[in-house]
């Protein structure tokens, strides 16, 4: 008998949990940041990605720079956790989902199933970026260069000139605070009214500093940072980044 009020109490915690959770608006429409880097569309079950790049470490082995050959693995092993976690009626991808032309002929077999697991059980989109202009056959889902949906636009790299509603990835942008509960630095999401540029969801992606002017001058009326770190997601201003 007591099933019962156990489950509507764990449903209550996680429901409060997820409201507390920072959103980000934009153009009208709420999004969720997760703590994994990518961002929920709740409206529409949809989950944005960018920056996958996947083996990017065996390209590196190929001009003689040794890594650890499993940033696929972790890449995509963090992406089905979070699949569970959010079950989504579609994925998009932003570009640079894969490192190289050949990376698809590099990723090993059984990765490479994982993916098309993936797939096949979403609506998936791959959006080309510049290091994949054209994402391999052979993965599955379709490949478009740019796509609107609804009151959003949702491209590889930002144009400084956009229309309000612009998401994309390109930049790998990460950020460094310092808080009253220490320092913290990791990838994040920055965001003002008109555009969101999404982190790098990939293991070996890296990332550039928001206050570079790469990325700084893309929103030259200030910005919002949402920091990953220590599993959360963490909204700062922009005149508390270091």
């Amino acid at each position: 008998m007591a099933v019962a009020p156990a489950f509507a109490k764990e449903h209550s915690r996680k429901a409060v949990a997820e409201a507390s959770r920072p959103s980000i608006r934009l153009n009208g429409v709420t999004l969720l940041p997760e703590p994994e880097g990518a961002l929920w569309w709740p409206e529409r079950q949809t989950l944005l990605l960018a920056d996958l790049h996947l083996e990017k470490g065996s390209a590196y082995a190929r001009r003689g720079s040794l890594l650890p050959p499993y940033d696929s693995a972790a890449t995509l092993t963090r992406l089905e956790f979070l699949l569970r976690r959010r079950p989504a009626r579609a994925v998009i991808c932003l570009g640079d989902s894969f490192h190289d032309g050949d990376a698809a002929e590099r990723l090993p077999k059984s990765e490479l199933e994982r993916l098309r697991r993936l797939t096949e059980s979403h609506d998936w989109t791959w959006i080309a970026g510049n290091h994949d202009p054209a994402p391999p056959a052979e993965a599955g889902g379709r490949v478009v260069e740019e796509m609107t949906l609804g009151p959003l636009v949702l491209r590889h790299e930002a144009q400084l000139e956009a229309a309000a509603g612009e998401i994309s990835g390109h930049y790998h942008p990460k950020a460094s605070v310092r808080h009253r509960l220490g320092r913290f630095t990791g990838r994040c999401f920055v965001s003002d009214p008109r555009r969101l540029i999404l982190p790098a969801f990939g293991a070996y992606a890296g990332g550039l500093n928001v206050l570079a002017p790469a990325i700084s001058r893309l929103f030259p009326q200030g910005f919002q940072v949402q920091l990953l770190a220590r599993g959360r997601v963490l909204p700062f201003p922009s005149n508390l980044l270091l």
